[in-house]
């Protein structure tokens, strides 16, 4: 496995190490420890700049003997550039699988004001991408071990998100909760010629979707050695408040959810479930993505770099 993290030397950044730090992984992975400069700050203090590389690099320096000692291979790199371009840009040539961050916590003019790196990172990356949060106090369970929340809709993308939790090592008396919110029907005021029996019947067959979801996922995390527990939610409420309640009143230490990879006007549309997650949720929250959905990812930017590079021009693509 190829863990990229992006840190910035703030206390944020430090969770996030210490998270990398406590947990398991798989054996042989390896890690890149990413710290990203915006040049624009610096265009009348060129000095600063220079400076604030060095003080890059040491941090890097520090913090990847931290993992070494820890046994993991790690390399590091400064890079110049706009952090919410920059972090997905250096992931995918890395060919991260995950990317791990922290989140400043922007209130909503902030982020209206600056944008928001979090924000761009989760729509941008081609790989996996785990938002990292504090855990708020210890549980019965102890400091190390988790409860992650699998929020699960049925989908292949979220049959993918339950077979990445239950291919990793997790630490010991790790609990699993897997929770799948049925898409009720809302049919107030909006189709009154249906029949009562008739709501109920699409009613029926929404909680049959969810049971099903649940029972997929289950079976795959039946031999993961890990806890397990379902639930399916009567509350008929948008999807993301719905799983963030669950995981608050479960005390969740992260969320992990499979993404659809909606694009452009869809997106804007419809918005998306796991960027909700991601923003608002109390815990950590892991967004999976599919191999083939890295794989189409790649594909697409190195159609588009071909096609633009005939006009001499410099590429971005998000």
């Amino acid at each position: 496995m190829r863990v990229m993290i992006a840190v910035d030397a703030s206390p944020v950044s430090e969770i996030v190490l210490q998270e990398a730090l406590i947990r398991p992984w798989p054996v042989g992975t390896h890690f890149c420890l990413i710290t990203v400069i915006d040049p624009f700050f610096f265009t009348r203090a060129p000095q600063l700049l220079i400076d604030a590389k060095e003080a890059g690099a040491k941090f890097l320096g520090e913090a990847a003997e931290r993992l070494g000692k820890a046994g993991w291979s790690t390399e590091v790199e400064v890079v110049l550039g706009n952090p919410r371009h920059a972090i997905c840009e250096n992931a995918e040539e890395w060919r991260a699988d995950f990317l791990l961050l922290g989140s400043h916590g922007l209130r909503a003019l902030e982020r209206l004001a600056f944008g928001s790196t979090v924000r761009a990172v989760l729509r941008h990356a081609a790989c996996s991408v785990e938002i990292v949060r504090e855990a708020k106090g210890t549980t019965a369970l102890g400091v190390h071990a988790k409860r992650i929340l699998v929020a699960t809709d049925g989908s292949e993308f979220s049959d993918a998100a339950v077979r990445s939790v239950a291919e990793r090592p997790w630490p010991k008396d790790t609990e699993v909760m897997i929770l799948s919110v049925p898409e009720f029907p809302l049919w107030l005021g909006q189709f009154p010629r249906f029949q009562l029996v008739q709501a109920a019947e699409l009613t029926e067959a929404a909680l049959d979707a969810a049971r099903d979801a649940v029972a997929r996922a289950k079976e795959t995390l039946r031999r993961s050695g890990l806890a397990i527990t379902t639930r399916i939610p009567a509350e008929r409420d948008a999807p993301p408040k719905v799983i963030l309640d669950e995981a608050q009143e479960w005390g969740a230490d992260m969320i992990v959810v499979g993404s659809h990879g909606r694009r452009g006007f869809d997106r804007f549309a419809l918005g998306s479930i796991s960027e909700a997650l991601a923003l608002h949720a109390h815990c950590s929250v892991e967004v999976v993505r599919t191999p083939q959905r890295v794989k189409q990812r790649q594909e697409e930017r190195a159609d588009y770099e071909s096609q633009r590079s005939h006009d001499g021009h410099a590429v971005h693509v998000f």
